[in-house]
This record gives C-alpha cells, sequence and structure tokens, in this order.
C-alpha cells in the first residue's frame, strides 16, 4: 500500500484553515497514493487547550469533519487519516474523545480513540477527553491498519524499570492481527527527544514484527515547538524513511519497503537553533506580526535574540534599539553597530539620558536620591528602556522579543518591567552556557 506522509503546520483554532491544508494535500496525492496521514487534532492544531470548552468551537470542529469528509469524494483511490477532536456518544464523563478518523469516498469508515492521555510536563489531556473504550484493527486496502494516537505508542515505556502504564495499544493492536502501525502524533521539541521516539518505535516494531509509520505534527504554537521528524521504520527496526526537522514535509512511502539505514540523530545545537527560529517565525506569523524590535545592549543575549529574529523574518524585519545611559560604555556602543553592520538590520539610537535626569530630578526628595546609584536606578533604566521599546511596539507594529536567558530569569536576574517587557521572550528556556554554545554555532558558520 502505498502511504502519503504529511507532516504539516497547523494553525491552532484556525479550522477552515487546517482543512485547506488537507485539501491541498489530498488534491496533490490523490490517486497517487492509497492513504494520507495527518497528524494527531490536526483539525485543530495542537495543543487546542480551553478552546475545547467552548460549544461553538466543537460546533465548527464538527463542520471541519464534514468538509474533510467531502474533500474525500474526490477521489475513490485515496483515504485520509486524521486526527480531530470527536463528540462521545456516552454521556458519562467528559464529552470528548482524542480521536483519528480514517475518511474514504465520502464516508468516515473509521475511528480510533486515544487510549493513554498525558497529564504530565506540558499536557493536560485528561482535562479535556475520555480514554477509548476500545482498540481495534481496521482493514484497509491490503493492510490492517493498527492505529496508535501520540502517547499509544508509548504503553511499554518505563521509568526506573516500572511501566508508566497499565495498558500496551500497540501489543493489543498486534495480538489482534495488524500489519501495520501508524501512530498520528503532536510530539513537541526537546532536546534529544528525536532519539527518544526513534527507540520506542524501533522497539515496537521489532517486538511485533511490524512496520511502523509515524507522522508528526511541525511548527510553533506559543511557548510549544514541534519538529516534526516524521518516520517510516520497517519490521527489523530499520529506517526506510525519516523526514526533515522544523519544515513542512510530505512524503509517498510503500508499507513493504525495507530500510537500508539507520537512525541519525540530530545534532543538540543545530537542532535548539532551528527550533528558536521556527518558534519566532510561527509566533509572530501566527499572531499577525511581520516585525520585530530588539534592544540592543552589546552583550551575547541581545545580540544572539537580534541574529535568530533576522533568521526567521529576514533582516528588513528587524529593528534594533540601542538605548545608552549615562553609564552605558563606549565598547557597547561599538558592538552594537557592528552587530547591526553585520545583521544587516536598521539600527536607531535612543539616549534615555534625559528621560533617567527627569525621573531623577522628580524622585530626589522622596527617594532620597544621592550620589550613589543603587539598585532602584539600575532597575529604573531598565524600565526606561521597556517604555521606550513599547512605544515604538505601539507607534510602528513591532513584536519587542526579550533577551532574557533562562538561568537569569530562574535567578531573577532581571528586572519586572525592565528587560523582561517583550511579547516573546526567545531565550527563556535556554540556559546561558547553551547561549554561549549557540553564539560558537552561529559564528562557526560564518
Amino acid at each position: 500500500m502505498k502511504i502519503g506522509i504529511a507532516q504539516l503546520n497547523p494553525v491552532v483554532g484556525d479550522i477552515e484553515g487546517n482543512v485547506e491544508k488537507i485539501k491541498s494535500v489530498f488534491l496533490k496525492l490523490k490517486g497517487k497514493v492509497d492513504l494520507i496521514v495527518f497528524p494527531e487534532l490536526f483539525l485543530t492544531g495542537y495543543p487546542p487547550r480551553d478552546l475545547l470548552e467552548r460549544k461553538e468551537f466543537i460546533k465548527i470542529t464538527a463542520r471541519g469533519i464534514k468538509d474533510v469528509v467531502n474533500i474525500s469524494k474526490k477521489s475513490k483511490r485515496t483515504g485520509i487519516l486524521f486526527g480531530t477532536p470527536a463528540i462521545r456518544k456516552n454521556k458519562k464523563g467528559k464529552g470528548l474523545s482524542n480521536t483519528a478518523l480514517l475518511v474514504y469516498n465520502g464516508k468516515i469508515v473509521f475511528r480510533q480513540d486515544k487510549s493513554l492521555l498525558p497529564y504530565y510536563d506540558v499536557f493536560d489531556e485528561t482535562r479535556y477527553f475520555e480514554p477509548a473504550k476500545a482498540i481495534k484493527v481496521f482493514n484497509f486496502k491490503d493492510e490492517r491498519l493498527g492505529i496508535l494516537i501520540c502517547e499509544d505508542a508509548w504503553g511499554k515505556y518505563k521509568i526506573n524499570g516500572n511501566a508508566i502504564y497499565k495498558i500496551d495499544p500497540a501489543k493489543i493492536l498486534a495480538e489482534k492481527g495488524a500489519s501495520i502501525f501508524i501512530n498520528i502524533a503532536a510530539s513537541p521539541f526537546q532536546i534529544d527527544k528525536d532519539s527518544v521516539r526513534y527507540k520506542i518505535i524501533r522497539d515496537n516494531a521489532r517486538a511485533h514484527k511490524l512496520p511502523f509509520i509515524f507522522v508528526n505534527q511541525v511548527g510553533g504554537n506559543d511557548e510549544l515547538i514541534f519538529d516534526g521528524r516524521s518516520m517510516f521504520i520497517d519490521p527489523k527496526g530499520m529506517v526506510v524513511k525519516v523526514l526533515p526537522a522544523f519544515k513542512e514535509h510530505i512524503a509517498i512511502v510503500n508499507s513493504k519497503a525495507k530500510g537500508k539505514g539507520k537512525y541519525t540523530c540530530m545534532d543538540r545545537i543545530k537542532a535548539v537553533h532551528d527550533a528558536l527560529i521556527l518558534g519566532i517565525k510561527d509566533y509572530m506569523r501566527k499572531c499577525g506580526f511581520s516585525k520585530a524590535v530588539v534592544a540592543l545592549s552589546g552583550g551575547i543575549d541581545s545580540s544572539l535574540t537580534a541574529y535568530l529574529a533576522t533568521k526567521a523574518i529576514g533582516s528588513k524585519n528587524v529593528l534594533g534599539l540601542f538605548m545608552p545611559s549615562p553609564y552605558t560604555s563606549k565598547e557597547s556602543k561599538s558592538y552594537v553597530k557592528a552587530l547591526a553592520k553585520n545583521l544587516g538590520i536598521e539600527l536607531k539610537i535612543v539616549p534615555i539620558t534625559p528621560i533617567y535626569q527627569a525621573y531623577k530630578k522628580s524622585l530626589k526628595k522622596e527617594l532620597k536620591i544621592g550620589r550613589s546609584v543603587d539598585k532602584t536606578l539600575e532597575n529604573l533604566q531598565a524600565r526606561i528602556r521597556g517604555n521606550v521599546l513599547m512605544a515604538f511596539s505601539n507607534k510602528y507594529g513591532y513584536l519587542v522579543l526579550s533577551t532574557g536567558n533562562k538561568s537569569e530569569l530562574a535567578v531573577g536576574y532581571c528586572t519586572l518591567y525592565g528587560d523582561l517587557t517583550g511579547g516573546l521572550a526567545v531565550l527563556a528556556d535556554v540556559p546561558k552556557t547553551m547561549v554561549y554554545k549557540l553564539a560558537n554555532y552561529v559564528n562557526s558558520k560564518k
């Protein structure tokens, strides 16, 4: 059976737009493949969170399902397997399931709900969904499909030697005669997680002697970034196909194909580099921003943030703002100018000294301001800069990218309403040690 793997980037809540993505791929591949597979909850985008609590959103989702069913009428050969929230008939418990629907020739021919609902780390699926009541195999063309939804593939996963789940959906499907596993997923990026995913997939394939297709979401949704890296592994655990990371990609595979290679893990620093760029790009695009402003200090954090922004949205769309105070060194100014030139971004210099002196004069008596510069005056400078940044944002529509790294944020080495100002904290999950590694990686490419 020929299967199309659609590693795509949905927009959370944009049912109409996500249906159009399904339609576009279907029209491109119809007649060429037997089945096109889309990621988990693709219709709504992942994670839809509390949109699922809104009745109107569920109605719109139901209309989206009907639209996909109608799209499938355009080919009698090609089916569509996609993820969506679906209403449960049983009125007890939550009203929804995290579901995989297979539509074919204008009909929903199979439904499999998700069994293992994660509720750890960034996941909170038990808040919205009920687990599957049954796990079934479905005959489609010349295969018996064993459909797994993301976490369902992790049924045999152990922590400290202990299984974290009571059931293993993959084992159940294999015992019921599945001839192939298809795992639709929305598995977010994390350093080294791609190797963990591969081992889970490989171990399932080997244990049950079945081919395994993994189709993952790609793209940034707020603080979560999805890396894609969809793959097809043969029954011996060998790699047939791995799709690229951090980009949309469509591939066609034959379910009987044999693998010839081994899995190559992503380089850690390159992966973080690419993830941050995609995160900026998608956050801005999906929130309706086209331009960004970064406060430049001459330091490594703001320099790296500005670089990543240029890679995400282009140099012409990034403004560097240098806001010297009476205590800013000449070296800082020269570093900022050199950076702006290297990145090809516009640089504006807005001295904050007049504003700072006005604050000092107005508050001198009440705050007992003398000659020494204490934390109050240091933070005052940072907050003035934050106000200037927001003025540019309000006036010209820039998204402010804040520059603090994870190490500094963790210990409070930052100023509330000052350098914390911004719509997206690009380096908020990047420790200072990795900031240096990223900078070295960037410079090594020059």
